[in-house]
């Protein structure tokens, strides 16, 4: 069949093609595409070091073994609990506070209320609003008396810790992730638990 579009029209219709295949995104290059995977797996990228699948493990671990203390268990109205920052001594320089944001979020979605955690990361934004109640600017839906924050009862914190060896044959990292709940009153350390993970490689990773 003879095709009906003018001829005037066939620089146009081919330019307007490529300009759609322009727009259409970056293509991946040739090799290995993205593979998406659970975080509590290794991937083919992996190093000696903290990754995900520790972070999961870890935290997880840590959750269980702190709701099944008496100090919670038995306690008549929920503890209050504030983080303090983990300790790196590794030599890798990860997000430290990631462990504590997923252990806070571990027990807030699986204690049922036995856990109340204070916000003292906000305490700036909380001072301003509790300043504008004082004044009258804004009012407390709950409240119509402005109160103080509430003290701690016990804090949440953990240090990591580590051993590499490095040889010809490749390099070897011991992790130990070690946890505290301490109370604010006394100092005492109410509860600790660790994990131990260690892991041999023939390259090291680059971690950021």
């Amino acid at each position: 069949m003879k095709s009906t579009i003018p001829k005037l029209f066939l620089p146009l219709t081919a330019a307007a093609l490529v300009a759609g295949c322009a727009s259409s995104g970056v293509k991946n290059p040739s090799g290995t595409g993205v593979t998406q995977m659970r975080p509590d797996e290794q991937g083919f990228v992996a190093g000696t070091g903290v990754e995900s699948q520790d972070l999961v493990t870890v935290t997880d671990k840590m959750a269980r073994s702190v709701l099944s203390i008496p100090q919670i268990v038995g306690a008549a109205t929920p503890p209050l609990v504030i983080l303090d920052p983990v300790d790196n001594q590794t030599r890798f320089p990860i997000n430290k506070d990631i462990f504590l944001t997923r252990l806070r979020s571990e027990l807030n979605s699986k204690c049922r209320g036995k856990v109340t955690f204070l916000a003292r990361e906000r305490m700036a934004a909380l001072e301003k609003e509790r300043n504008l109640k004082r004044e009258g600017a804004v009012t407390a839906s709950s409240d119509p008396h402005v109160q103080e924050f509430k003290g701690a009862d016990y804090v949440l914190t953990g240090t990591l810790q580590g051993l590499s060896t490095r040889t010809t044959k490749g390099t070897s990292d011991y992790i130990l992730y070690a946890f505290q709940l301490v109370d604010a009153r006394t100092s005492a350390i109410v509860w600790e638990d660790n994990a131990e993970i260690k892991k041999q490689g023939l390259e090291d990773a680059a971690y950021r």
